[in-house]
């Protein structure tokens, strides 16, 4: 294959994708859905022009093209997820990492990547191919590996910050546990201690506190609250945590003692990681000895 036939062959991809990507788009092509059947059915319509509204930020630094392919990208990433079953299981991780992203977004961000690493990977072996210097099932197996990559990539990212993320809470944990342990010993409520917390401390865990803050803050219960948190943390120790303080206000025994002793078993917990860690480190320093 020359130079002048691969070219060809690479604009006559990129033209048919186009004419595709246009037909498919048309008016005609994109059935109606139900929201868009039942709303001039219902009462509360609104009248406000689309031409109004603020247009939707872009997540890429694509520009126009970004909006232009929305719509596509929106149906591809809900065909996806017709052979996804784990969507639920997403989104706790997406909270677990503190993402302010949507399932839908995280898959669009990977489906983005995958084709980023299809089309730079094809693009590469097809000028490989001009060159003569390619071999064909090697370079087939290179664009997979590439949007395979590009697919799991961000899903390695995202238990990177979940790990990350867990690490920051748990170090944090001891002195914020003080804190509400000495506010309370204090005479302020568990709630007022929240609020003592959020002003005055920063962080992940303060994140979270004040998300709890706000639950309570919105009608929703203080045990309810910290229940949510216990699930969208996933840690053992803030399980404790939030145990202990429901133990604490369901039953009214003391609550500053219960704090500082879960304080001290999370410290005693980043002791023996840290014992832990150095054993394996001296073990790894022992092998350059023995060879």
């Amino acid at each position: 294959m020359n130079p002048a036939t691969a070219l060809a062959a690479l604009c006559g991809i990129v033209l048919g994708t186009g004419l595709w990507l246009v037909v498919v788009r048309l008016p005609a092509m994109r059935p109606p859905t139900l929201t868009q059947r039942v709303a001039p059915q219902l009462r509360a319509v609104d009248v406000r022009s689309r031409l109004l509204s603020e247009s939707p930020a872009n997540v890429t630094p694509f520009g126009p093209l970004e909006r232009i392919l929305r719509p596509l990208l929106a149906d591809a990433v809900s065909w996806s997820h017709r052979f996804n079953p784990a969507a639920a299981t997403l989104a706790r991780r997406l909270a677990q990492a503190g993402r302010g992203q949507t399932t839908t977004d995280f898959r669009a961000q990977q489906l983005l990547w995958a084709a980023g690493g299809l089309a730079g990977s094809t693009l590469v072996m097809v000028l490989l191919a001009a060159s003569g210097s390619a071999n064909i099932p090697l370079a087939v197996v290179i664009i997979l590996a590439c949007a395979v990559m590009g697919f799991v990539g961000p899903d390695y990212v995202l238990s990177s910050d979940i790990r990350r993320r867990e690490a920051r809470m748990l170090a944090e944990f001891p002195s914020l546990a003080e804190l509400m342990a000495l506010a309370v010993s204090a005479g302020e409520s568990t709630t007022g201690a929240l609020e003592r917390i959020c002003r005055t401390a920063s962080g992940e865990l303060a994140g979270e506190f004040a998300l709890v803050l706000a639950a309570t803050r919105a009608g929703k219960p203080l045990v309810d609250a910290l229940q949510e948190f216990s699930h969208r943390t996933r840690l053992a120790p803030l399980s404790r945590f939030v145990d202990g303080i429901t133990v604490a206000v369901q039953r009214g025994t003391p609550l500053a003692d219960v704090l500082r002793a879960q304080a001290q078993d999370v410290r005693d917990l980043a002791k023996r990681d840290l014992m832990e860690s150095a054993g394996r480190k001296e073990i790894a320093m022992m092998v350059p000895v023995v060879n």
